[in-house]
């Protein structure tokens, strides 16, 4: 795990997503448009968050999945800022902020969107999976 003084002189960008609670810019991260298939992992400790097959387009700008690959790994809190009432979602482990879930995702698959910044995630390929050309 990276501490803060490394991360922040690092990846200041990460740092203030991470550990300040900010957003990325919709549509701006690496991962949007991701197709590959893998695990998507927590970007300052490496712990498994979300599988590639929960991962759908929810047209938000942020990838979004329907669910956590382990809902062990991830903590779920109440987010009151900015006069409005959400859910965040924390990694479990290091407690970075990843992103905020939402009751409108794809009803046939639980109805959850998990929406999350894609700095916060390294996503690792499955082995046999080429990358990704965008």
């Amino acid at each position: 795990m990276k501490n803060d003084d490394e991360l922040k002189a690092k990846d200041p960008e990460l740092y203030k997503v991470a550990r300040e609670g900010a957003t990325e810019a919709p549509f701006a991260g690496n991962y949007v448009d991701e197709h590959a298939k893998g695990m998507y992992k927590c970007a300052i400790c490496g712990t498994e968050l979300f599988s590639s097959d929960a991962k759908f387009d929810s047209g938000t700008g942020w990838p979004s999945f329907t669910e956590p690959a382990n809902l062990a790994n991830v903590e779920l809190r109440d987010d009151d800022a900015y006069g409005m009432h959400r859910t965040e979602v924390v990694c479990r482990h290091c407690g970075s902020h990843l992103g905020h879930v939402f009751d409108d995702g794809p009803a046939d698959k639980g109805g959850k969107r998990y929406c999350i910044n894609s700095i916060c995630l390294d996503l690792e390929r499955n082995q046999s999976e080429p990358r990704s050309s965008v």
